[in-house]
Order: C-alpha cells, then sequence, then structure tokens
C-alpha cells in the first residue's frame, strides 16, 4: 500500500459536499490530515476532515489562511460550479463571476500555496471537467473557464517543476445524489447513464480515488497530465443517429446478407 500522504497535510477547496466531499474523504481514508475549504459547513461532518471556513474569492483571506498552516503537502482546487444559465440570458459580468469562480480562485489558492507546497515538495490537483474540451450550451462560461484551468495546470506544472507537481482531473457526469435536479430525478440518471460507455454516472469516491492517487508517491513522476475520469465518456451521437448495430442499446438497421 502507497502510505506516502499518510500524515500529510491536503487542503480540499469546496469540500463540504458533493464531489469535494468525496475527495476529502478520500484522503482521510488515505491517512492524511484533511482540511475542506468552504463558505458553510458540511451538512454531514466527515471523520478526519476539519472544516475551514473561507470565501475563495476573497484573495487576502486565502493568503492569511495559507500563511496560517504550518505546513501544506496537496491543494486541491476543487471550488466551482455553475447555474445552467445560455449566453444571451445573462449579462458579461455576470458570466464574468462563473469565470473568476472556476478559474481565478483556483490561481489565487495555488499562489497562495506555492511556497508551502516548494517546501514540502508537494503537488497540486485541479478538478476540471469534460465541459471544458467540448461545446457546453447552457454553461459556456464554465466550460471556458474549465479549459483555462486545464491550461493554468499545464503551464503551472513546468513553471514549478521539479518541486511542486500540478495534474487536472477531467472530471465527466457525476452523480452527487437527491434531488438530481441537473439530470431530471432519477429518470434522468437512468438515461444519461446509458450514455456512459461504463454504463453510470461517476461517484464522488471515484473522484476522489483519483485525485489521491495523483497525489501519492505512485504519481511522482506525473505532471503536467490530465486524468479523465468519465466512464469512458460520451458515445458520439452520430452512431446512434445512423442506426449501428455496435452501439448499445442503439436501433439496429436490417443485416446486409
Amino acid at each position: 500500500m502507497d502510505n506516502s500522504l499518510r500524515g500529510g497535510t491536503v487542503v480540499v477547496t469546496g469540500g463540504t459536499r458533493g464531489v469535494g466531499a468525496g475527495i476529502a474523504r478520500a484522503f482521510a481514508d488515505a491517512g492524511a490530515r484533511v482540511l475542506a475549504c468552504a463558505r458553510r459547513p458540511p451538512e454531514i461532518p466527515c471523520e478526519g476532515v476539519e472544516f475551514a471556513p473561507l470565501d475563495l474569492r476573497d484573495p487576502p483571506a486565502v493568503r492569511a489562511f495559507f500563511a496560517g498552516l504550518p505546513r501544506l503537502d496537496v491543494l486541491v482546487n476543487n471550488a466551482g460550479g455553475t447555474p445552467y444559465r445560455r449566453l444571451a440570458d445573462a449579462d458579461a459580468e455576470r458570466h464574468a463571476k462563473v469565470v473568476e469562480l472556476n478559474l481565478i480562485t483556483p490561481l489565487t489558492a495555488s499562489l497562495a500555496a506555492y511556497d508551502h507546497l516548494r517546501r514540502s515538495g508537494g503537488s497540486i490537483v485541479m478538478v476540471g471537467s469534460v465541459s471544458g474540451a467540448r461545446p457546453s450550451p447552457g454553461s459556456a462560461a464554465y466550460g471556458a473557464a474549465k479549459a483555462g484551468l486545464a491550461n493554468l495546470a499545464a503551464s503551472m506544472a513546468v513553471e514549478w517543476a521539479p518541486r511542486v507537481r500540478v495534474n487536472t482531473l477531467v472530471v465527466g457526469m457525476v452523480d452527487t445524489g437527491p434531488p438530481y435536479a441537473h439530470y431530471g430525478g432519477p429518470d434522468g440518471i437512468a438515461a444519461v447513464s446509458r450514455t456512459v460507455p461504463l454504463g453510470r454516472l461517476a461517484l464522488p469516491s471515484d473522484v476522489g480515488a483519483a485525485a489521491v492517487f495523483l497525489a501519492s508517491g505512485a504519481a511522482a513522476y506525473i505532471t503536467g497530465a490530465s486524468l479523465h475520469v468519465h466512464g469512458g465518456g460520451e458515445r458520439p451521437a452520430f452512431l446512434a443517429a445512423a442506426h449501428r448495430p455496435d452501439v448499445p442499446d442503439a436501433p439496429t438497421a436490417g443485416k446486409e446478407s
């Protein structure tokens, strides 16, 4: 078993619910001291995870928080998200807030954590999204921010090598539990799951396991990489439209003799 994280200090931004809570729990299970940063405390506390109140959109507060830590080994930049909003339904200032949360706050936290991570030879894990690599109607600002985050991580990995490793998790659709509003309820979850090659959405624990791997000694020679956690991605829509028999659940055309 890789014990490289045991006793280390890990900060998970947005680590009190959903994917962030799954990541925090995975690092706690690996034996690390975990600080989950968020504006609100968790509804269900997790053993081994400490709550640290912090608004990541307040740069002076972020710098003060990291300056107060005696040590830091891993930073997981997970905080982010967006409501469903088409571009023409809001002004640029509203979309800019989405970019700030998903791109600028990870940069702010990474810069504030840099000295600690350089001293410890630590690592940063960015939580990206498949939305950053494909069109994202209804969440265009989010997709643009996640595309920028992947590029930022790659540049960071080069600038901060060899003392600090920086990698990105490219996360697909995740089942974070009820009320399933984003997927249209339990029936929507089932329907969406059939579009994923592995047949289900990711669980927060799947993302947590991948984050622990990238931060551990097992990934000591991995930096500047993007690890896809998406169950195989999305089947191309044209295959189903063309009635390809090799696409599960797709209608089949008549077999040629």
